[in-house]
C-alpha cells in the first residue's frame, strides 16, 4: 500500500482520487465542534437551525470538512511529507449536512526542487471535496515539502524505525 510519494513520483497534472469516502454523522460534527470549541448554534442546535436558518437543519462545520479532505489526501499526497508549508486558499463552496458522504480528489498543479536542500522539493496541489451527488463543497490549495528518493534511502527506507517481529521459538 502506498503511503505518500517522493518528489520524483509526483507529476504535474496528475489527479489522485481519494478512497474511500466518509459519511458525515451528527456525532462527527458535534465532536469536532466540541473539540475545537466552536459552539455556533448552526452546528449544534437543531431547533435553532430549523427555525432561524435558510437551511432548515444543522450545517456541518466547514473546518471539519476541510480536515476530513486533508486526511483523505495523506496516503496519496503527504504521507511522506517533511512539512506542510502553506494553505494558500480555502473555499467552502456549498453546505454539507449530516448524512452526506464526502469524496475527495487532488490535482498536482506544480512541483519545484528545493533551493536550499537537494534532497527535497515543494509540491503544489489543489484538493476538491464533493458530496455523493457530485456537488462541490470545498476547495483548497496547499504547498507540501516532500522528500526525494535519496532522502528516503538515507533515512532508513520506506518504513524507517519499524521494528522486526521477534522470533517466538521456545
Amino acid at each position: 500500500m502506498q503511503f505518500g510519494r517522493t518528489y520524483e513520483e509526483f507529476e504535474v497534472g496528475a489527479v489522485y482520487k481519494h478512497w474511500p469516502g466518509k459519511t458525515v454523522t451528527e456525532y462527527d460534527d458535534h465532536l469536532f465542534c466540541l473539540l475545537t470549541m466552536n459552539h455556533h448554534p448552526l452546528h449544534m442546535d437543531n431547533n435553532y437551525a430549523e427555525k432561524t436558518t435558510d437551511f432548515g437543519k444543522n450545517v456541518v462545520v466547514g473546518n471539519y470538512i476541510y480536515s476530513l479532505l486533508l486526511g483523505m489526501s495523506v496516503p496519496d499526497v503527504s504521507g511522506k511529507a517533511i512539512a506542510n508549508l502553506e494553505v494558500e486558499s480555502l473555499k467552502h463552496v456549498a453546505p454539507t449536512f449530516h448524512g452526506d458522504t464526502i469524496y475527495g480528489e487532488t490535482t498536482v498543479l506544480d512541483k519545484t526542487p528545493s533551493k536550499s536542500k537537494s534532497d527535497r522539493g515543494i509540491v503544489y496541489v489543489e484538493t476538491k471535496g464533493y458530496k455523493q451527488d457530485g456537488t462541490l463543497v470545498c476547495v483548497f490549495r496547499r504547498k507540501v515539502m516532500v522528500p526525494t528518493e535519496t532522502y528516503i534511502k538515507e533515512r532508513g527506507g520506506e518504513q524507517p524505525g519499524r521494528p522486526e517481529l521477534k522470533s517466538q521459538e521456545k
